[in-house]
């Protein structure tokens, strides 16, 4: 499996977990495989956004909330907004659009979403921000179901777990042990190409047949 078809299987229990919310109890693949691409593209745009307004404000790859608020602005997610130019023309920052969003994040539309995820408390119920992080997701509660041991050396060296230390790459039948041995050994071996001797340019340069002849 290719590191995009992983990375979209993935994020189809969160797709699904939206329509959920939103009220559909069933859909079609190519649907589901449509918004799915759509979500993939809308977060590549976001992140990589994010990233170059990292990089233009303060020179780093780590971005901070201006760099994500900017990125947000940019993609449209803070309708209706004034430019950071006009804010700055006018005396003042519009925070327009940050309400409406932070309003549409918590208001009724997403309530059902916010239940599913475990972040709407019932009724005289608070919701408890470290339980959720101790939390075990989807994707680890999915791990460990598939793994006898429980361990992470099943996906070591996969985008699921560690990185797996490199490994020497031995040669059979060979002098060389290794990839690294044979290219130096192969580096010691080639020959420079041979330099043509003054005696034989003077020859040419003599030769009745040789156009420097007619310079003359």
């Amino acid at each position: 499996m290719s590191a995009h078809a992983l990375y979209s299987s993935l994020l189809r229990p969160p797709i699904l977990h939206i329509l959920r919310a939103a009220g559909f109890h069933a859909t079609r693949p190519v649907v589901l495989d449509t918004l799915v691409d759509l979500t993939v593209r809308y977060l590549m745009l976001l992140a990589s956004t994010t990233a170059a307004h990292a990089e233009g404000n303060h020179n780093d790859a780590c971005p901070d909330v201006t760099d994500i608020r900017m990125a947000l602005q940019d993609v449209g997610a803070f309708v209706p907004q004034m430019h950071a130019m006009e804010e700055q023309w006018n005396g003042e920052e519009d925070m327009r659009g940050i309400e409406s969003f932070l309003d549409w994040v918590k208001g009724d539309t997403n309530k059902e979403l916010r239940r599913i995820a475990g972040l709407a408390p019932t009724e005289g119920q608070v919701v408890d921000v470290e339980a959720l992080n101790a939390k075990e997701d989807f994707l680890t509660a999915l791990k460990k179901k598939h793994s006898k041991t429980g361990e992470e050396s099943r996906y070591q060296g996969t985008v699921l777990g560690i990185k797996a230390e490199d490994k020497v790459v031995r040669i059979e039948g060979g002098h060389a042990e290794s990839i690294q041995a044979w290219e130096a050994q192969l580096r010691g071996t080639r020959k420079a190409p041979r330099a043509s001797s003054p005696g034989n340019f003077s020859a040419v340069s003599a030769s009745q047949d040789s156009p420097l002849t007619d310079l003359g």
